[in-house]
């Protein structure tokens, strides 16, 4: 089949090539890494209770949604030069998808950073079940509502008339209400900008009070048992600020003066890298999982001693002559 790539990909301007190839590429690594995650957290009882890991299998499910939804209808758009269904009513569905399910990740993960503190810190607080509903999963619950009604309401709501003129065109498609409006700038502040700062801010923090918890003696054993757990999340947290940062500081820079023709080649890569986020994510998960790390060195090793039994058996094999 003669492939038809356009000549800049959706809302970069990046060779349209090189990004359908990357995505592609990261995209079918990044789900099949992500079902291989949660198969063993959802199958394994342990850590299936473990309460660090429920935000990890929400993020799962979350990117692999973003990931057979919004990144492949960009793929079809790179690859054919329209969308994949030439409908308002997709458009706005694919924005709620696209700009909902990344900024649900965010807002979860920033919990997330300061749930560990809990969890490390304050273990006292989720004794008893009552405890870990309100204090563990109604927090996740309360995001996840609110999202899912916020984003609805900004993307199908009749507040104005959307022009759909940047998404046919391949760029970002902006919704009427944020444009150049207080709710554009709340949206802004309390979706992207707060989210990073809490990231940063509790990630530093955790740090701080681990290190600062680990030179008292008494508190040795305490930091070996949530050493995995404080891995865990500076790993991701790197991940999020590594590329959603560059993102973020961008878009609020040029949304309080910085000079547009400034802002546009950096946001270039900024957009392009930012869905690296979700393609990174379910790898950094299995990295910084010492027990799943443990069963894929154990199913590894296990191979390669069948298949070094298998040759020696060749190799000792009596041969038969007529």
């Amino acid at each position: 089949m003669e492939e038809n790539f356009t000549s800049s990909s959706p809302s970069t301007g990046l060779s349209s090539s090189i990004t359908y190839i990357t995505y592609l590429i990261f995209d079918i690594l990044s789900i099949l890494c992500s079902l291989f995650v949660l198969y063993y957290l959802l199958s394994d009882r342990a850590l299936r209770r473990a309460l660090n890991n429920h935000i990890i299998i929400v993020l799962l499910f979350l990117g692999i949604t973003y990931e057979l939804t919004a990144i492949s209808w960009d793929l079809y758009y790179l690859r054919n030069g329209i969308p994949w269904i030439e409908s308002p009513i997709f458009y706005l569905f694919s924005f709620f998808l696209d700009y909902g399910l990344y900024v649900t990740q965010i807002v979860l993960f920033a919990w997330a950073t300061i749930e560990r503190h809990i969890l490390i810190f304050h273990n006292q607080w989720i004794t008893t079940k009552k405890q870990r509903f309100y204090v563990h999963y109604l927090p996740i619950i309360i995001i996840l509502i609110y999202c899912l009604i916020y984003f609805s309401l900004i993307t199908f709501a009749p507040f104005c008339e959307d022009s759909f003129e940047p998404y046919i065109t391949g760029g970002v498609f902006i919704p009427c209400v944020f444009m150049r409006t207080i709710l554009g700038t709340l949206d802004l502040l309390i979706h992207q900008v707060i989210p990073t700062v809490i990231i940063v801010i509790f990630s530093v923090g955790l740090i701080v009070r681990v290190l600062w918890q680990k030179r008292k003696r008494n508190q040795l054993l305490q930091w070996r048992k949530h050493r995995k757990m404080t891995i865990q999340l500076l790993s991701i947290s790197i991940l999020y600020l590594t590329f959603n940062s560059p993102w973020t500081i961008l878009i609020f820079a040029s949304q309080y003066g910085l000079a547009e023709d400034i802002v546009a080649i950096p946001m270039v890569y900024a957009v392009y890298f930012r869905s690296y986020v979700l393609f990174l994510f379910p790898f950094v998960c299995c990295g910084s999982l010492s027990e799943l790390r443990g069963k894929v060195k154990k199913v590894f090793y296990r191979r390669q001693r069948n298949q070094i039994g298998a040759i020696e058996s060749l190799k000792i094999a009596p041969t038969t002559h007529k």
